[in-house]
């Protein structure tokens, strides 16, 4: 996969997935800004799938 690609799919997931997310809007007002990250990227299958798509990315700026 070419950077690109990557990119585009990080932003397709994000748009698709993440924008109006009910459980990130409740998180972040129960737990704040922090805690909802956290969670989306620990805990949400979408974000576990952002952070490969951002390991991946970042092999191929190495």
């Amino acid at each position: 996969m070419n950077k690109i690609d990557l990119i585009q799919d990080i932003d397709e997931l994000i748009d698709r997935y993440c924008e109006g997310c009910f459980l990130k809007k409740q998180l972040r007002e129960e737990r704040g800004k922090s805690g909802a990250h956290k969670f989306c990227i620990t805990g949400c299958t979408v974000g576990e799938q952002l952070k490969f798509l951002g390991t991946e990315l970042n092999k191929l700026d190495q």
